[in-house]
């Protein structure tokens, strides 16, 4: 394992051996059973290009109503509990007192990506965001506090664990594309992103 800061994002690169890997990987699957993934639609009518799924008190979604956390499913059932697999990673990494209430999971099939944004829903940013890579190699754009400027990447492979916290918390971020077919751990190719939060 291998330890980079950049731009304030701590990257933890290797964190999760493919045993636990694995496990994680049928934790979200037993989640996707009870809260299927979905689709959602931006304020501005355009579907985002990733599926996903929550685990936790609340889930993220996304309408025409805007972006925001709800504690109901689209489909109206509640979420899943927070496998304990991934309550793990956050207890080793977060460097925080509070348990996350929202576990966001996200799938990037073959031409999904997902642009530069800040992670500003939540109530409190005093806590960090712990972003979990699983499957194929992605493009991790990091940028600044404002839109614009310069920006650097890095390619996140299966098994990194990235902590936003601090000075870095609201910094835009975003995937610009995967490597489809790269990882092993998904037998169909394709990325799961795992990003947990504290809500209120």
């Amino acid at each position: 394992m291998e330890k980079l800061t950049l731009r304030g994002f701590e990257i933890y690169k290797g964190l999760l051996n493919s045993a636990t890997q694995q496990q994680l990987v049928d934790a979200v699957r037993e989640v996707a059973k009870a809260a299927p993934l979905f689709s959602p639609m931006t304020p501005y009518g355009k579907p985002m290009r990733v599926r996903m799924t929550s685990a936790g008190d609340f889930g993220w979604v996304s309408d025409r109503s805007g972006y925001r956390y709800s504690r109901a499913h689209p489909d109206g059932m509640a979420w899943p509990a927070i496998p304990a697999p991934v309550i793990k990673i956050w207890n080793d990494v977060s460097g925080s007192d509070r348990t996350p209430e929202c576990c966001l999971m996200n799938f990037y099939g073959e031409d999904a990506k997902m642009g530069m944004h800040q992670d500003r829903d939540e109530g409190d940013f005093s806590y960090p965001v712990v972003s979990v890579s699983l499957g194929d190699d992605a493009l991790f754009r990091i940028g600044n506090l404002e839109r614009g400027g310069k920006t650097e990447s890095i390619w996140l492979t299966s098994g990194d664990v990235v902590v936003m916290g601090g000075d870095a918390r609201l910094t835009y971020h975003g995937v610009d594309k995967i490597r489809f077919g790269s990882s092993r751990v998904l037998a169909k190719g394709g990325r799961l992103n795992l990003t947990l939060r504290v809500v209120t």
